[in-house]
């Protein structure tokens, strides 16, 4: 049966300093393998040598594919890859970007779960929005342990508020919510715990972390998780499905591109804003272009013509200004989740 020796760790904007937190408080002879996923921009080198002083009774490695899994070792997720675990062994994924991310957080729990089942913590820290809400009850459906961050504490509370929210809404729950400080000293007693039974692994599951490792996806293997919906993906402008039966509610396009709802929403919030400023623009130079018509068909005498332009141009003036007001009424919604400082790293090619 062995013990709980696989330790998966998600998060994204204010997660730096709870890592470090909970490095530093464990053992060198931790009987478990630690897997770190927080969001990073692309060519990031600095996470690597923050994590590695923080655990410095532990040896860390930036993940490459095929390496091998050994207790006692911290493994951290590099840029714009996947880090997908498999029997024994690392695997790094150049499938579709997951709530805009790769490397993403689900993924990551997604095949803790599904290749070791009970033997898998999942531990969630402070970022924006719902990444790892649905690897995290991924894990308890698995027979895992879940930890949140106190979002009382955390920098950025969405994460952990949804996770709870989330595991909540599919009849689970998270095993303990804890400050920082204490999730270190509780990882080195759950660690030592024997895992419980094996529970049965979905095929939906499997088919998601294939999807995160590169593997083949179009209309026919999407539609055995998802039914297609009336909404396009913001990165390719495909018709999106929705995952059935899950929480948080999820969608994909047919090349694999996921999103929870929430990150989905933020996206069409951006898109809106710039179509907006987009029909600004345009109404204020049909506004100019009308009015200088007008000064012209009275220039030459034609005086009904111009006064007909000058009636136009007031009222494309008045359109621009009720665009101009719902712009600037818009609500400020926050940046994409992702590292301290924001996603960074620009747009990025599948």
């Amino acid at each position: 049966m062995g013990n709980r020796d696989i330790v998966v760790i998600g998060g994204s904007s204010g997660a730096t300093a709870p890592l470090r937190t909970i490095l530093g408080a464990l053992s060198p002879e931790l009987p478990a393998a630690l897997f770190i996923v927080l969001h990073i921009p692309a060519r990031s080198l600095g996470l690597l040598a923050t994590v590695t002083a923080a655990a410095a009774r532990l040896p860390v490695h930036a993940a490459e594919d095929g390496m091998a899994i050994r207790p006692g070792h911290i493994y951290l997720g590099v840029p714009d890859h996947h880090l997908i675990l498999a029997e024994g062994r690392i695997r790094l994924g150049r499938g579709p970007r997951e709530n805009m991310a790769r490397p993403s957080i689900d993924p990551l729990f997604r095949s803790a779960a599904a290749c070791y089942g009970p033997r898998v913590i999942g531990v969630l820290l402070s970022g924006l929005l719902n990444d790892g809400a649905s690897g995290l009850a991924a894990i308890k459906s698995c027979g895992g342990v879940a930890l949140v961050q106190d979002p009382a504490e955390a920098l950025a509370d969405e994460m952990p508020l949804s996770a709870l929210a989330a595991l909540a809404g599919a009849a689970l729950e998270v095993d303990l919510t804890l400050p920082a400080a204490r999730i270190g000293d509780v990882l080195s007693d759950l660690v030592r715990d024997p895992a419980g039974p094996s529970l049965p692994v979905s095929p939906e599951l499997r088919l998601e972390v294939d999807i995160a490792a590169g593997e083949r996806i179009d209309s026919d293997v999407l539609r055995r998780i998802a039914d297609p919906a009336a909404l396009s993906c913001p990165q390719c402008g495909g018709v999106l499905s929705q995952i059935r039966d899950v929480k948080p509610l999820r969608f994909r396009c047919q090349v694999g591109h996921a999103y929870s709802a929430e990150v989905l929403a933020k996206e069409q919030e951006s898109a809106v804003d710039e179509a907006m400023r987009v029909a600004l623009r345009i109404i204020e130079e049909r506004a100019e272009l009308v009015g200088r018509m007008a000064r012209d068909g009275r220039e030459a005498g034609r005086s009904a013509v111009g006064a007909l332009y000058e009636e136009r141009a007031a009222e494309y003036r008045r359109y621009a200004d009720t665009i101009r007001r719902a712009v600037l009424l818009k609500v400020p919604v926050p940046e994409p989740s992702g590292h301290e400082g924001g996603q960074g790293g620009g747009p990025q090619e599948e």
